[in-house]
């Protein structure tokens, strides 16, 4: 197991998430906290990045204007962005960080991002995908 593997695991119980899979050979872990609206959120050190992304939903609503509001809602996260994953049937939450000077902080600023994305436009999300 490599340095950076076990700082991102130490980070990761620092910040109370729970490890619901680890696979110390792909480095990767998944994790959850549903307090903080974290549900299988993928940890996946790929040196030289970090790379976590959340599913937030399955897209029902394909339509150009579902897709410019994930546009204009990605302006405001402070860390990561929502994107469509390469089949364009999810959006996922998705955050890329620099593994060897990764920090306490940053690690943080994406959950807490991701956090604050979701308590401010959950009900626009759910809404735009059901038009």
């Amino acid at each position: 197991m490599n340095e950076y593997f076990k700082k991102v695991l130490d980070y990761t119980l620092r910040l109370a998430l729970d490890i619901v899979h680890q696979d110390d050979t792909e480095e990767l872990i998944v994790v959850s906290n549903e307090d903080k609206g974290i549900y299988q959120m993928v940890i996946d050190c790929e040196y030289p990045i970090l790379i976590i992304e959340q599913l937030i939903y399955k897209i029902e609503n394909r339509s150009s204007d579902h897709f410019l509001h994930l546009l204009k809602m990605n302006r405001n996260l402070i860390h990561g962005a929502f994107v469509i994953n390469d089949e364009e049937t999810q959006v996922i939450f998705r955050d890329t960080l620099q593994l060897e000077n990764l920090d306490f902080n940053e690690l943080e600023g994406t959950i807490n991002a991701l956090t604050l994305g979701l308590a401010e436009y959950a009900g626009t999300l759910l809404k735009l995908n059901q038009q």
